[in-house]
C-alpha cells in the first residue's frame, strides 16, 4: 500500500516573498522595565523594494538623560508633544502587521517593545524575527567588520544611510545590510525564511552542519524517518513537501529542545512518498507504533487502551479489560487510561444498581451482603434477594446506558450536580461531571468505531487539492490503500485497481476494528469532512454524500443511504 502524512507542515518561505520591517528604538537608557521610549523608526520592504515608512517620537513620561540627549539629539522639547509609548505602539503595531521584524541586536528593541505592550495591557503579537547582529556573526569576518557594529557594516556593504543614533536613519542602514546579508546567505544555497533565520538564531553549527541529510529527499508529501548511526528509528514525521520540512530541523523554525536533541543524534532521514495526506497519517501511526521512537511523544503504545465491558456470567458487572475478547458482551471505549475508564464505570454506577463485589457469584450459594446493599445501591443478588431474572432487568439499564441511551441518565446527573453545587460541594459536583463524562465519550467512541468495523469494505473519495479525486478503500476500519486519480480522468479504472490491489483485512471482534482506535478515528474524521463522496459499500454503490452527517447516514445502517447508482459521477 502507497502511503502519506497526516500533519501537513508548511513548506518553506522564498525570501523574494517576505515583507521585512525593519525597525530601530531610540530610549532613555538600557533597561525596558525602567527606561521609556523616545523613537520608533521603521522601514517595510519587499522582494529588496522599500513599501514605506513609519517614524514618531514618543513621550517617555520622564526627562531624557543629557548623556542621551548628547548622543542621540533627541531633546525633551522634542517628545514634549509627541504620543505617548501606548498610542504609538498601536501605530506601529499596524504598520508592521503580517511582517517579519528585523533589527539590529534585536533583542534590545524588542524587549522594548514587549515591555510597552505589558504597559499597555496589549498581547504581544508573535513576529518572527530575524537578528542580523546574529546573522553577521556567521557570514562576516572581524577583519571586515570588527564588533560586527551597524556602523562597520552600513560601510562595508555601502549602505546609502550612515546610523547616526536616530531611529529612521539606524533602519534604513540596517535595510542595506540585511540585503548584504541576505546576498552573502544566498551563495550559501540558503532561500527560504526559515534557513535565514537558522543563521540569524542561536542555532549551533553542528545542527546547521546536518542540513545535507535533506539532500536528495523528495519535494513530496510524505513520511519522513530520522535515524540514528545503527539504523533505529529516532522520530518519524509527516510533511507535504518532505525535503522542506527535513530542512527546517535545522532552522531556527524548530525550537523544540527534544528535536534539537535528536538532530545531533541523527545520521540519515528515510523518505515514504505517500499518495494522499489520509494514507500520510495512517502510515505515521503505524510506523511510530512499529519503531516506538523515543522522540515521538503521541502514538507509541496503542495497545495501551482500555475498555469496560459487562462480564459474561449470571449476574454481570462492570470490569475494566485492555482487550476486546469474542465473548458476545457490550464494550464500551476505548479509554486512553485507566482511571478515565474508571470514572466511566462509576457513572453507569451512580445511576444502575448493578453488583460492583468482583467475586463470582453462584445461583445457588447465597453468602452474606456487603454494605452498598444496606444503603440500597446494589440488589444483593449475592444473598440471593435477587434472581437472575430480576438482575437481568437492571443488566438492561446498564446495557441501555453503555450503548449510548443516556437521556434520562444525564437529567439524573444534573440533577445530582445541582443539587451538589446548591450544597456548595463543587468539587464533588465536579466529580460527578467528570464521570458522565467519561462513560459518554466511551460510549461514544464505541458507536463510531463499531459501524465501521463491520464493514467489510468501503471506498470513498474526495476532490484532492489538484482537481483530482482522492480514493480510499477502507476494510473493516483499516485503511487497505488508497490512489490519486488525475484531474480530468475517469476515477471508475483508478477505482477497480485499488480494490483489487488493496490489503486484505479479516473481520475483527466487536467493538473492536482490524486498526488501532486511533487510526481508525483519523479514518473517520476524513470520512466526516465535507465533500467527501462514499461510492462504494460492500460492492453496493450509494449516492455521493457529504459531511459528518451524510457519512454517518450511509454508515449506520448501511441500507439507509444505499441506492443503485449507474456508476460514479465525477460532475
Amino acid at each position: 500500500m502507497q502511503m502519506v502524512q497526516g500533519t501537513l507542515d508548511d513548506l518553506g518561505t522564498p525570501l523574494s516573498g517576505v515583507t521585512f520591517v525593519v525597525v530601530d528604538l531610540e530610549t532613555t537608557g538600557g533597561s525596558p522595565s525602567e527606561c521609556g521610549i523616545t523613537e520608533i523608526g521603521a522601514v517595510k520592504v519587499c522582494g529588496g523594494e522599500v513599501l514605506g515608512e513609519f517614524q514618531t517620537f514618543v513621550n517617555p513620561g520622564e526627562p531624557i538623560p543629557a548623556f542621551i540627549q548628547a548622543l542621540t539629539g533627541i531633546t525633551d522639547s522634542m517628545v514634549r508633544d509627541a504620543p505617548v509609548v501606548e498610542s504609538a505602539l498601536v501605530s506601529f503595531l499596524e504598520f508592521a502587521a503580517g511582517s517579519v521584524l528585523v533589527a539590529h541586536n534585536a533583542g534590545f528593541d524588542i524587549s522594548f517593545l514587549k515591555a510597552a505592550c505589558a504597559r499597555a495591557d496589549r498581547d504581544w503579537p508573535r513576529f518572527p524575527v530575524v537578528d542580523t547582529v546574529h546573522l553577521a556573526r556567521q557570514l562576516v569576518g572581524r577583519d571586515e567588520a570588527p564588533n560586527h557594529r551597524l556602523g562597520s557594516l552600513a560601510r562595508l556593504f555601502g549602505a546609502t544611510t550612515t546610523p547616526d543614533h536616530r531611529a529612521l536613519h539606524d533602519a534604513r542602514a540596517t535595510v542595506d545590510v540585511l540585503h548584504g546579508l541576505i546576498a552573502r546567505v544566498g551563495s550559501l544555497g540558503v532561500h527560504s525564511l526559515e534557513e535565514l533565520r537558522a543563521y540569524s538564531s542561536k542555532v549551533s553549527p553542528a545542527t546547521r552542519r546536518k542540513r545535507h541529510l535533506a539532500d536528495g529527499l523528495p519535494e513530496a508529501p510524505g513520511v519522513y524517518l530520522f535515524k540514528d548511526g545503527q539504523g533505529r528509528v529516532l522520530y518519524v514525521g509527516t510533511s507535504v513537501s518532505i525535503r522542506t520540512r527535513v530542512r527546517s530541523y535545522f532552522t531556527a523554525s524548530e525550537q523544540r529542545r527534544r528535536m534539537a536533541e535528536m538532530v545531533r543524534l541523527a545520521e540519515s532521514v528515510t523518505p515514504i512518498v505517500c499518495a494522499t495526506p489520509l494514507e500520510a497519517e495512517v502510515r505515521e501511526l503505524r510506523l511510530i507504533a512499529e519503531h516506538k521512537p523515543r522522540y515521538n511523544r503521541r502514538s507509541r503504545n496503542p495497545e495501551r487502551a482500555w475498555w469496560v465491558k459487562l462480564t459474561v456470567e449470571p449476574f454481570p458487572r462492570l470490569s475494566i479489560v485492555r482487550q476486546v475478547a469474542d465473548d458476545d458482551t457490550r464494550y464500551i471505549g476505548p479509554f486512553a487510561s485507566r482511571g478515565t475508564a474508571g470514572d466511566a464505570v462509576a457513572a453507569v454506577h451512580e445511576i444502575v444498581p448493578l453488583r460492583q463485589c468482583l467475586e463470582r457469584l453462584s445461583t445457588t450459594t447465597p453468602r452474606s451482603a456487603c454494605a452498598l446493599a444496606d444503603m440500597g445501591r446494589c440488589g444483593a443478588p449475592c444473598t440471593g434477594a435477587q434472581s437472575v431474572e430480576d438482575y437481568a432487568a437492571v443488566v438492561a439499564e446498564a446495557v441501555a446506558l453503555l450503548a449510548g441511551d443516556a437521556s434520562a441518565a444525564v437529567s439524573t446527573w444534573r440533577e445530582r450536580m445541582d443539587r451538589l453545587a446548591d450544597q456548595e460541594r463543587y468539587e464533588d459536583a465536579g466529580v460527578v461531571r467528570d464521570r458522565m463524562l467519561s462513560l459518554v465519550r466511551g460510549a461514544s467512541r464505541a458507536q463510531r468505531l463499531d459501524p465501521l468495523s463491520r464493514t467489510a469494505e468501503l471506498v470513498a473519495a474526495r476532490r484532492g487539492e489538484t482537481g483530482g479525486w482522492e480514493i480510499m478503500c477502507i476494510r473493516h476500519g483499516r485503511l487497505a490503500g488508497s490512489t490519486l486519480a488525475p484531474r480530468g480522468a475517469d476515477p471508475m479504472p483508478y477505482i477497480d485497481a485499488l480494490r483489487a490491489s488493496a490489503e486484505v483485512v479479516a473481520a475483527p471482534l466487536p467493538p473492536s476494528t482490524a486498526a488501532t482506535p486511533e487510526e481508525s478515528e483519523r479514518i473517520l474524521r476524513w470520512l466526516d469532512a465535507p465533500g467527501v463522496r462514499v461510492v462504494d459499500i460492500e460492492g453496493q454503490w450509494t449516492c455521493p454524500v457529504g459531511g459528518a452527517t451524510g457519512v454517518r447516514h450511509a454508515l449506520e445502517p448501511v441500507e439507509a443511504s444505499r441506492r443503485q447508482s449507474a456508476g460514479f459521477r465525477t460532475a
